[in-house]
């Protein structure tokens, strides 16, 4: 599966969230699987967008015929887009499907591995940080994808803002001492996303 994360400031609130609503034309695209999405809790304006489709050859027959047709309607409504394309490399917890009907928060985190530890980083993400996401109240699913250059993305799907946040002081400090998180990470940054039904498709 394909995991597109698009992030981007919004200038005009209204008229993209109008465009917004006009991707309700995608499931009728070969290979579309879901896609959700909200606003950023701690950066005013910025918008985020998940995207899965089946496969890379899925993704890009949408992009040569019906994309540009779909997102015209939000055309300068937005600055400084980023769309970074991920591999899905494994589940967080079991079973992962990309619907966002069950879920108010998603919190997303993008690393950037040091060379040589990309092996290192992969099994810590599956032995140690899965199994504690996984066993957290309200935590629903997520996924751990890759892209080229070091670039790993985990994204989780959470009820609750709040039991997210419960997650985060009990237990991220300990478990990164254990997963040797700074000998593996170059940079890191993250952001908690609140769900926006509308945008769901």
């Amino acid at each position: 599966m394909l995991v597109k994360w698009i992030r981007c400031t919004v200038t005009d609130r209204r008229g993209f969230e109008r465009g917004q609503r006009k991707w309700a034309g995608l499931p009728g695209e070969p290979g579309f699987r879901g896609q959700g999405g909200g606003w950023s809790r701690g950066r005013q304006g910025v918008a985020h967008v998940f995207a899965f489709w089946e496969s890379r050859s899925f993704y890009d027959s949408f992009m040569a015929r019906s994309h540009d047709r779909l997102a015209a309607s939000q055309n300068g409504t937005y600055t400084d887009a980023r769309v970074t394309l991920f591999d899905h490399r494994f589940d967080v917890k079991t079973g992962f499907e990309p619907r966002f009907s069950d879920a108010d928060v998603v919190r997303v985190a993008h690393t950037r591995v040091r060379e040589g530890r990309v092996d290192h980083f992969a099994l810590m993400q599956e032995k140690v940080w899965n199994p504690a996401m996984a066993g957290s109240p309200g935590m629903i699913r997520g996924l751990f994808g890759e892209a080229p250059g070091r670039e790993f993305l985990v994204l989780s799907m959470w009820r609750a803002a709040a039991e997210h946040g419960k997650y985060r002081q009990e237990r991220v400090e300990r478990l990164s001492l254990r997963a040797q998180t700074e000998a593996d990470v170059e940079a890191l940054t993250g952001d908690v996303v609140d769900l926006e039904p509308g945008w769901t498709v």
